[in-house]
């Protein structure tokens, strides 16, 4: 491990000194994170960054004592927060009592997703008075509501008045974010502690969130300065933000130091391997005289409107496809990027005819294989769907609990090709996990036993044992880490080279688009603003919107 405090680092506001948190005992005790010493100063940005189970989450909580029922806890959490001259506290000695005071008041916390840390029953406004209310109780309920209002407003969120009485559905991802981070701000923390709070954003939100932060720390040191641990896995965003970078594989630190020293001379191999980890680039040309097969025209997808301008009308069709058409080629990849809201996901499920029971009214026409999916009978498409597959954001998800991977990967053919035996349904599951790299030992095994990475090799195969024509990606690597990442799209790329597969991949990681497509489609509010040869696209964006989109992931 190496270790470099650069000179600039202020006095210690929280010292993991031997940290250590492990389950279980005897020779089943497993440490989550094993002998931790990291420090973190007065108004600095730490970024403590690592892959799923380094012990990034594990170590933010410790300090709250949030850790899991069952956790062993050893060494000390000093906490110097006193704004005189007296010793730091050991917060894993302190009883219950005194944790409670610190938490909120003296640290706080954003949660990564903002749906589930607020409570659906209460408007955002009235949880941030209740946050206003602990650090300041004895103000009058008036001033609390005009705190929060003014919370709101420094957050960003527009109309501040209008949404303290809305509830946390009624916001956007991006709203509701800054929502959970007022409410943490509401109590004037001395330490903030941000766990993925941009991970279901998109990349242009992601970086308003992180400029905000800083703004709200600038600010902070009129009453002494807000330190932030920013925990991510997202490392050009650490680049953007964070002064100090420390590095967890397996509960272990490998490496902590200055931001740029550790992104542009990293000394441990796995830093290296994690920062090496952006997807390549490695498709094979479409063939000039590839068919299309699938097509869209004129494709417009609206719902019915909630807000009535008037008692005696009907409120106006909410609009989320606006009249989109593009053809998809055999063997090639269209990448769908667009912020949220854009209607990306509308357009997945539009073209796999997963709109037709809902409220949606479908316009224009949709081709899968030269027929048209709007007008074929349920019967007709149901035989179409083994040709027409998708693969979902979130694995876990998508895939049942009940169910092993045998029963999973094989209930296809049972609807596709009920005649075939059970050997030979065995011998087409086996063959399709040996393709995606799973071994025939999983085949017992329920989804909860195997890793993201491994789970959602398990979905393509699920999809590829039907032997489709067309597969739509849904954000398919957006619940992964960056190294699984990598080798997920590997996969994918080799796939599609060798069955001559085409894709729809929607996502808002613009490294992935890059990496992945032969051509980009850009929405916004439902619309295609721009379409194009991936690269020249990225080098050369004609509107104002796709520009940003591409500077904001640093790709332009």
């Amino acid at each position: 491990m190496t270790t470099t405090k650069p000179p600039s680092l202020n006095s210690p506001l929280l010292r993991f000194e031997d940290f250590s948190i492990s389950f279980g005992s005897g020779r089943r005790e497993k440490f989550a994170v094993n002998h931790l010493d990291l420090e973190i100063g007065i108004g600095e940005r730490l970024a403590l960054v690592g892959e799923s189970g380094s012990g990034k989450t594990l170590t933010a909580l410790a300090p709250l004592r949030l850790e899991p029922e069952g956790a062993k806890v050893s060494g000390r959490i000093l906490w110097n927060a006193q704004r005189d001259n007296r010793s730091p506290v050991d917060l894993l000695s302190l009883p219950s009592s005194d944790i409670r005071q610190i938490r909120g008041r003296q640290i706080a916390m954003v949660f990564q997703e903002p749906m589930t840390a607020l409570n659906p029953l209460f408007t955002v406004g009235n949880q941030i008075v209740e946050a206003v209310q602990i650090y300041q109780p004895l103000i009058s309920k008036d001033d609390c509501i005009s705190a929060a209002i003014d919370l709101l407003q420094k957050t960003g969120i527009p109309e501040p008045e209008r949404r303290f009485h809305s509830y946390p559905h009624q916001l956007s991802g991006g709203q509701r974010q800054r929502a959970m981070i007022a409410m943490a701000l509401a109590c004037k923390p001395r330490l903030l502690i941000a766990d993925e709070p941009t991970t279901a954003l998109d990349v242009s939100l992601r970086l308003q969130i992180l400029d905000l932060l800083k703004e709200l720390q600038e600010e902070s040191k009129d009453h002494g300065g807000m330190a932030i641990l920013l925990i991510t896995h997202d490392l050009n965003l650490v680049k953007h933000f964070a002064q100090r970078v420390a590095v967890l594989n397996q509960g272990r630190l490998m490496e902590v130091g200055p931001t740029s020293q550790v992104f542009n001379h990293p000394t441990d191999p796995y830093t290296k391997s994690l920062i090496n980890s952006e997807p390549v680039r490695n498709l094979a040309p479409v063939l000039p005289l590839a068919p299309v097969l699938l097509k869209t025209k004129a494709l417009s997808v609206s719902y019915p409107g909630t807000e009535s301008t008037s008692w005696f009308k009907k409120p106006p069709r909410h609009q989320v496809l606006r009249k989109v058409g593009f053809e998809l080629k055999q063997g090639q990849t269209i990448g769908v990027i667009g912020e949220s809201g854009s209607g990306k996901t509308t357009l997945g499920m539009a073209v796999l005819g997963l709109l037709g029971d809902s409220a949606a009214q479908i316009l224009g026409e949709v081709e899968v294989l030269g027929q048209d999916w709007q007008k074929l009978k349920p019967v007709q498409r149901r035989s179409m769907r083994s040709s027409l597959q998708v693969i979902f954001q979130d694995p876990f998800g998508s895939l049942s609990p009940r169910m092993n991977v045998m029963q999973i990967i094989s209930e296809g053919l049972d609807v596709h090709f009920p005649d075939l035996s059970q050997a030979q349904r065995e011998s087409r599951v086996l063959d399709i996990l040996r393709e995606v790299g799973i071994d025939r030992s999983a085949l017992t095994r329920y989804p909860h036993e195997f890793s993201g990475g491994q789970r959602q090799r398990i979905a393509i195969a699920r999809a590829l044992i039907l032997k489709p024509q067309i597969l739509v990606l849904d954000e398919p690597t957006s619940a992964l880490d960056v190294s699984i990442q990598k080798q997920v799209l590997a996969l994918l790329s080799e796939l599609q080279k060798k069955y001559n597969l085409a894709y729809l991949m929607i996502s808002h990681d613009l490294a992935v688009i890059r990496a992945m497509s032969h051509e980009i489609m850009v929405l916004k509010e439902g619309r295609v603003v721009e379409f194009g040869e991936t690269e020249t696209l990225i080098k050369h964006p004609r509107q104002i919107y796709t520009r940003e989109l591409f500077e904001a992931a640093e790709l332009s």
